[in-house]
Formats: C-alpha cells, structure tokens, sequence
C-alpha cells in the first residue's frame, strides 16, 4: 500500500473524472489524502480519500486578482493562488510521508508541490492536453497582438510573481506552460487520443485514458418514468456559466409545445419563478442527474464543457454545443469536425436558428453515426481503470 497526496483545485469539471480514479485507487489498497475545497468534501470522501481543504474564498479572489482579458493573467492568477494553496498543504501534512502525488494538471500549484515534497509526480488533465510547442504558439500571438503598454505590465508582473516563488518557496518556474499545464512525468488525460486535437504529437508521457465516468453514489429526485420512452431532448449549460435567463426563454420559444419532450436544467443562480410561463412539454429542473438522464435522450444541447461533452458522446447522444468560455470553443469545434454534432453562437442565436439545427442533427443518421463511433472508442478505452493501471505502471518504476 501507498500514500498519495492529491492535489485539486474547486471546479465540477477537475473533480468529477477523478473521482472513479480516487475510487479505484482506494479499492486496490492506496490510502489517498486530496485537497480540494469544502464543497466536495462529501464526494471526496464517499469514493475512499481523506479529505483536506484549503480556502475557496481566497482562492478564487487571488486566482481572478491576476486578471481574465488574456492568458497570461490568467497564468498570473494561478502563481497568485501558491500563497493560498502551498502553506496550507504543508502546515496539514506536516510530518506525513507520502509515495507519490497527482494533481491537477492547472490548478493547485501541483508541479511546485512535486518539487518541493520531491515526490514523483502524475498530473491529472480533465481538458485536452497542450504540448509545449502549441502552448508557446499560443503565448507568442499575445506578445505579437497585444498592444505593448498592455503586455510590458502582466509580462512584469509574470517575472515578479516567478521570482517572489523562487524566494519563498525554492523552486524555479521556467516558463508560463509549467504553470498553466503543470506538466509531469507522467500526463493521465481524460480523453481518447484520436478526440484529442492533433492526438498524434503527445508523446508517450501523455497517456490518454478516455472519459472517466464512474457511478453516482447518492441517487437524486427525478420523474424518470415522465422520461422513458419520449427520447428528451435535454438541455444544461453547466455548473458555472449557467445564469442564462434569455436562453432558457429562447429555449422554450423554439421548443415550446411541440412533438419534443423537454428537460432543462438550470442550476442554483437562476429561481424558476423567473422563467415566466413554462411550457407543457418542459420538465425545469434546478439540478438534473445527467449521466442518468443522458442514456433516455435524442440530442444534447450543451455549453460544451469537457464533462458534458464526454458524457453526452459517452452515452451516445448527438450535440448541439453553444460554447461559452474557456476551452469550451475548442471542444465544439472538435465535436463539428468529428461529425457529432453542431456549433451555434450565444450571441447571435434565434428560436428558429435553435430549432432548425436541432431538426438537422436529429433528422440526419450520420450525426448518430458518428456518436456511435465515439461512443464506442470512449467506452473501450478504459477509463478510470485504464488510469489507475497507468498510476500503478509509474508507481513500480518511480517509487519503488
């Protein structure tokens, strides 16, 4: 048996392919202590980890202080977290030892924990991965494009953050790609190698498990027989980006008292009331539990999270992705070239453009096709059990 520090950071989206990984770990005898934040302890702790938590709060506040415009604030937002996130792990496993560490492949500061414990490490990858030289592109067009009284000062502030590390802490930090990917010697990505844009210039460092969907421990209230046999057409626009009252109301103008069957769901930051009048064919959820709810449904329409998007094609379902943030415009462009689905823009959609592409994917049998071919490489890939054979592999070559 080993000891495993795991790193994360607060998000739905980092959390929930771990958990199956936490699970199995557990299962084959690891003891496994994770740091996340309060909101997942209970999550955490039903798949077998003992749970330790640093603060959100100021988490969150230095992680948005570095700024959002461009990609090197965000990377200093990250560097701005390792006060937060590095005393309180060494001061709550003061006097522990530990085998080996996984973390998070952006949050939590795991690459400068790893050096710091020299500890060999994994990193977690919940998005798709970046090699170093698509990275570096990525940088390049912000020092080529940002005007330079806008780059001089987060690039300074870039160097001081590093530097400030250096003297605290006594690692150095090479490049921005260390922070913002957090690489390893070992790289578990969520995805199948052939989803994965550019799939073929990962080394073998980078081993991709395909989604890691691991069973529900608590069973949520939902009207599952108003479901069975109608084939829903479920929309959700995730946990984050979700107060969404115009697109709830342009959902029901485009769906509303049809042939469809309609489950919504719209998270805690919007109150149903203010939805107006809902129509029949809708069932309006705060909360919907979607991997329960995705094997009934005919089409998904998502913001194009990295869970979701897996989930959906995981269980066989053609998606319409209306990409918010982040990496979610990638994602849906790699869900239209794979042929699983469309893209539409927020900014610009109407009811009649929503529903004619829904009518589009759900009328042409290669969309399902498609999904089907997906479906069928994701479900054979492994998983989390396929990571935790790769976690053990690492383990007999590093640890012992």
């Amino acid at each position: 048996m080993a000891r495993v520090l795991f790193i994360n950071g607060g998000s739905e989206g980092h959390i929930n392919p771990t958990i199956g990984v936490v699970q199995e770990l557990v299962s084959r005898g690891e003891e496994v202590v994770y740091f996340s934040i309060e909101a997942f302890r209970e999550r955490i702790e039903k798949a077998g980890a003992a749970v330790r938590t640093f603060d959100d709060q100021r988490f969150i506040k230095a992680f948005i202080s570095g700024g959002r415009d461009y990609l090197l604030e965000r990377i200093n937002g990250l560097l701005l977290t390792a006060d937060i996130v590095i005393p309180s792990v060494l001061e709550q496993i003061k006097g522990e030892y530990f085998d080996y560490i996984i973390h998070d492949s952006m949050f939590g500061c795991g690459r400068l924990l790893a050096q710091m414990l020299k500890l060999p490490a994994i990193s977690s990858c919940t998005s798709f991965a970046q090699t170093k030289e698509s990275f570096d592109h990525r940088m390049e067009q912000f020092y080529i494009k940002a005007p330079a009284d806008i780059v001089k000062p987060i690039h300074d502030t870039f160097q001081n953050l590093t530097i400030n590390i250096k003297e605290q802490y006594g690692v150095e930090i090479h490049s921005p790609y260390e922070v913002f990917c957090n690489p390893a010697p070992l790289t578990i990505v969520y995805t199948t190698r052939a989803f994965q844009p550019y799939g073929e210039t990962f080394d073998p460092t980078y081993t991709f498990v395909g989604p890691s969907i691991s069973p529900r421990f608590t069973q949520e209230q939902f009207d599952f027989p108003a479901i069975k046999g109608k084939n829903p057409i479920y929309i959700s626009m995730g946990t984050v980006f979700n107060q969404a009252i115009d697109f709830y109301k342009l959902c029901f103008e485009a769906f509303g008292n049809t042939d469809h069957t309609m489950v919504m769901s719209i998270g805690n930051k919007v109150q149903i009331n203010d939805l107006g009048e809902i129509p029949k064919n809708f069932i309006v959820k705060h909360y919907v539990p979607q991997t329960d709810v995705l094997p009934y449904t005919k089409l998904f329409i998502t913001h194009g999270g990295m869970n979701s998007t897996h989930e959906g094609l995981y269980y066989g379902v053609p998606l319409l992705v209306i990409p918010q943030s982040a990496d979610q415009p990638i994602i849906a462009e790699q869900v239209a070239n794979s042929g699983a689905g469309l893209t539409l823009q927020m900014q610009s959609l109407t009811a009649t453009q929503l529903r004619e592409a829904a009518d589009h994917v759900l009328g042409l049998s290669s969309f399902k096709n498609a999904v089907a071919t997906i479906r069928d490489s994701f479900r054979t890939s492994g998983g989390y059990h396929q990571a935790v054979e790769e976690i053990f592999k690492f383990k007999s070559q590093y640890c012992f």
